[in-house]
Formats: C-alpha cells, sequence, structure tokens
C-alpha cells in the first residue's frame, strides 16, 4: 500500500479514533493506525464512568469538571445503548469530609453544567434507603447524585466505525515504524502483523498513542525541529470484580482514610466492580498487571464500607491500565494529577504537522477530538464546521434517546431469542442489533456456539465489521464474555478464528475488487 491522506493517526484509543471520526466527518482524508487492538490497552481499562470527576473539584478542577459535566449529557443523546444514567451513593464519613463539605461539592456538582436527562443531588437516611441494607450499620447518612456508566471498549469501537463510514481507514495491529518529512508533509512508514511494510504519505500526523506519546515524539517521529513542551506521567490504575455484592441498581462512591476515593459498581448483572488505584508507574506500558497488595486495597477499603466481607480469593477477574496524564511538577501525589488535556501542535517543517495529545480522560474525549481538529484548520484548509456535538453514533440512533423502550421493543419483535442474549445484543449493538441477525429467526440461525453466550453469527460480525481478530478482542472488548469462558470454549472460539480470519478478510477484499 501506498497511499496519500490529509491526516494520520497514531493510536486507536479514545482520542484517537475520536480524532479520526470528527476530522473524517468534516472531510478529511484519515487513516488511523494502531499496534494492537483497538481500546487494547488504556482505554479498556478505565473504571467505566462518563462522569464530571466529583473529587477533582477539591483540586479546584472546576473547567475540567465543567467540560466534563456539559460532555455527560451530549454522550448520553449520542450512544444511549452502551451509556445509561447512573445513581451514586456516598455514605457519611464525618472525619473525613464533613456534611456541609459535601454538600456544596455536590451543589457545584448540579449546577456548574446543564442538566436535561440526570437528576441532581439529594442526602439520603441509609437507614430507610435500599442503598443502606448492604452497609455496616454505623453508616446512617449518605449522599445521592448522578453521572453515567458506559461500556468503553465498544465506545472505541463505535467511534472507530463511524470514522470508517465516513470514509476513514482503520489498520490494527500496525505499527508506526518511522516518519520523515518530504515535500509533501510526512512520509510514514507503518509495519502491519504479516510484517508487510505500508507507505503513507500525510500533510499531518496526530499523535494519540497515550502512554507512548512521548516515545513516538522522540523514536518514531525524525525531525530535528521538532522539541516537545509536554510530558506524560504515567499512573496506574487496576480494578477487581466479584460476585455482586448488592442487588440494588445504584453505584457507591466511598472516601478513604488516604483521601483516596474507591467506586463499587453493579456489573454485568452478576457482578460488582470495585476499583481503581493510583499507584506512579514506570515500567513498560505494554505489560501492566495488578499486584497481590492493590487487590489486598481494594478490598479492604469495601470492606470498611460493606458488611459482606470480601477477600483475594473472591476476585473472579481484575484488570489494570496505565493512564498517561499530563506531567505537572507540583503534583507529588499520583491522585491530585490533573486529569485535563493538552494539545501541543508543531510545525517543524513548512508542509509537516504533528498534534500530539497529552493527557484525557474518556468523558472529555469528544470535546478533545474537536478542539484538536480545530486547531488543524488552518494548516489543513478545513471548510467544515464541528458536528459531534448533535450526532449519534452507530447503533444510537434510538428515539429520544430511549433505551429501555427500544430495548423491550427489540426483545418483542425477536421473542424467539433468551432475554439476557436479546438485552446483551441491544445494549451491545442498539439499532446495528438488527443489522448483527441478518435474517436469522429462530436460534439455529445464531450458529454454533462458540462460547457461553457467544454464537457464530455475532463473531463473524465482529470479525467482519469491528476488526476482532483474537480471541481476547471478542471475549474482552467487544463483548465481556470473558467472565463466562471456559479452557475448553476459548479453544473452540480459537479454532474457529484461525480459520474465519482469513477466510472473511479474503472475502473482502475480493468483493472490493
Amino acid at each position: 500500500m501506498n497511499k496519500q491522506v490529509d491526516m494520520l493517526v497514531v493510536g486507536g484509543g479514545i482520542n484517537g479514533v475520536g480524532i479520526a471520526r470528527d476530522a473524517a466527518g468534516r472531510g478529511l482524508s484519515v487513516l488511523l493506525c494502531e499496534k494492537d487492538d483497538l481500546a487494547s490497552h488504556t482505554s479498556s481499562a478505565s473504571t467505566k464512568l462518563i462522569h464530571g470527576g466529583l473529587r477533582y473539584l477539591e483540586y479546584y478542577e472546576f473547567g475540567l469538571v465543567r467540560k466534563a459535566l456539559q460532555e455527560r449529557e451530549v454522550l448520553l443523546r449520542a450512544a444511549p445503548h452502551i451509556i445509561s444514567p447512573l445513581r451514586f451513593v456516598m455514605p457519611h464519613v464525618a472525619h473525613l469530609r464533613p456534611a456541609w463539605m459535601i454538600r456544596i461539592g455536590l451543589f457545584f456538582y448540579d449546577h456548574l453544567s446543564k442538566r436535561n436527562i440526570l437528576p441532581g443531588s439529594r442526602g439520603i437516611n441509609l437507614k430507610k434507603h435500599p442503598a443502606g441494607a448492604p452497609l455496616h450499620d454505623n453508616f446512617t447518612k449518605g449522599f445521592v447524585y448522578s453521572d453515567a456508566w458506559v461500556d468503553d471498549a465498544r465506545l472505541v469501537v463505535l467511534n472507530a466505525k463511524d470514522a470508517q463510514e465516513r470514509g476513514a481507514t482503520i489498520l490494527t495491529r500496525t505499527k508506526l515504524v518511522s516518519a520523515k518529512p518530504d515535500a509533501q508533509g510526512w512520509h510514514a512508514e507503518l509495519l502491519n502483523a504479516q510484517q508487510k511494510t505500508i507507505h503513507i504519505h500525510a500533510r499531518c500526523i496526530v499523535n494519540a498513542t497515550g502512554p507512548w506519546a512521548s516515545a513516538l515524539l522522540n523514536n518514531a517521529i525524525h525531525s530535528d525541529a521538532l522539541t516537545p513542551r509536554n510530558e506524560v506521567r504515567l499512573v496506574k490504575g487496576s480494578h477487581i470484580v466479584t460476585k455482586k455484592l448488592f442487588e440494588h441498581d445504584h453505584a457507591y462512591i466511598f472516601q478513604n482514610p488516604d483521601k483516596r476515593i474507591i467506586f463499587a459498581i453493579p456489573y454485568l448483572d452478576q457482578f460488582t466492580l470495585i476499583g481503581t488505584t493510583d499507584l506512579e508507574y514506570k515500567e513498560d506500558p505494554n505489560h501492566v498487571t495488578i499486584t497481590e497488595d492493590e487487590i489486598t486495597y481494594l478490598c479492604e477499603s469495601a470492606n470498611t464500607y460493606f458488611k459482606q466481607s470480601i477477600h483475594p480469593s473472591d476476585v473472579v477477574w481484575s484488570y489494570s491500565g496505565v493512564r498517561p496524564l499530563l506531567e505537572q511538577e507540583d503534583a507529588a501525589n499520583p491522585s491530585a494529577v490533573t486529569r485535563d488535556y493538552q494539545l501541543e501542535l508543531d510545525t517543524p517543517h513548512k508542509l509537516a504537522v504533528v498534534l500530539s495529545v497529552f493527557g484525557g480522560k474518556i468523558t472529555t474525549f469528544r470535546r478533545l477530538a474537536e478542539e484538536a481538529v480545530n486547531l488543524l484548520t488552518p494548516s489543513l484548509g478545513i471548510q467544515q464546521p464541528d458536528w459531534t456535538a448533535t450526532a449519534t453514533l452507530p447503533g444510537g440512533d434510538i428515539p429520544h434517546a430511549d433505551f429501555p423502550t427500544f430495548c423491550s421493543e427489540f426483545q418483542q419483535q425477536h421473542a424467539w431469542l433468551p432475554v439476557q442474549l436479546a438485552k446483551r445484543y441491544a445494549h451491545n449493538y442498539g439499532t446495528r442489533a438488527t443489522q448483527l441477525l441478518n435474517g436469522a429467526v429462530n436460534m439455529a440461525g445464531l450458529g454454533e456456539q462458540l462460547s457461553p453466550g457467544l454464537f457464530e453469527l455475532e463473531a463473524h460480525y465482529l470479525v467482519k465489521h469491528e476488526w476482532a481478530q483474537q480471541v481476547d478482542d471478542i471475549l474482552w472488548r467487544r463483548t465481556k464474555l470473558g467472565l463466562a469462558a471456559t479452557p475448553e470454549s476459548i479453544q473452540r472460539l480459537q479454532q474457529w478464528l484461525d480459520h474465519a480470519v482469513t477466510t472473511i478478510h479474503t472475502e473482502a477484499e475480493t468483493h472490493g475488487k
């Protein structure tokens, strides 16, 4: 391949796909490359929240909180199938934060941005509220407020899908080896999983590589005139998943004596997700794992509040990610490092433009992408205005963003599907669930069950339409069916993929010709 594009985006996390989507929608020719799978690092290892960041108010990050709160409702309308409102309960611990301080914080949280979808905060009596039942008896007062839950990895995939449908090329498992300025802008060499070199000429390179942002500028983009002004600070966040610890649909935000907060969130109907930690990270971001100390810390934090004690042996799954935060000299505590972002624009040569993303959080990805493309407008001569604030993501074009009604109607229209399977298809794919089913009218039409809850028809769809190539792509990022998988089913899925990936891609290439 020898391709000329307006923009080469490096990095298939949430910021990279968000920028690719925005730019493609404004008429630019875009190619995105990702060295692994989409969302295979930081963007699938979040706490899975779309939130303003209540605790950031303590660090006077009012601008960041306002921006994030504004984005909350934009994203709820854009993807109501994978983003849903969630109420949070904060038990009051007087010696950690006085009630008046929490009330003031929640007042700001309610009013820093206009709310049309989410209800405001209020005080509750934990002796009477259902959320009080799982807690130790010494917790009598609390507060409840609103944020939202997101399937983070699917948010990445849907942005990539929208970018592709607007003309972008998405190359997974394809690494940027080097980029050098030339008369057309940049000459970039990419290397794919088959060890084939791909030559790209791009007017602009977007460095959205998250934890690797500084390394990419220093090692892969070759220009003596390029001097990065920002650095990323790597902070590891780990989470654990246990069998569910409570029956109601609220989440919890727990205050800890070390001034950190821990979330306990309903997860996939049967589980509770608990996290996160904040630890300085100096090792290879490609290989980040939870430690025994982190597991113990999260268990003990939960046990401070819940009557039902949990122990490391109760953890059914855990995951860790490295957050590429914006380096600040005055922030010694990783928890105090800003979650805001900085966009760094350089033109080291006349026609060679580089835009690098430092920092950020999943909630503000759309705003970040919009600002990034706006910054590039003079260099690339972009004529079309920003557009994503009112656009839906694939599958999100649900009338009035009313997912409960859509889900109920989908179940009625496909009454032959088991209830839980129908709900999962509706959540994962929204209005695209009909495309997934591809005319199937009974269970036989779904094909072989490759792993618990995963049928051949869905796996085929994920390979053909969503860049899935490996077992983990399907079981942990496109779906969360890894929690139900067995060694036997993993082997069966691997065998199916060994044959299907090549066949589907060959068919696609033949059809394309």
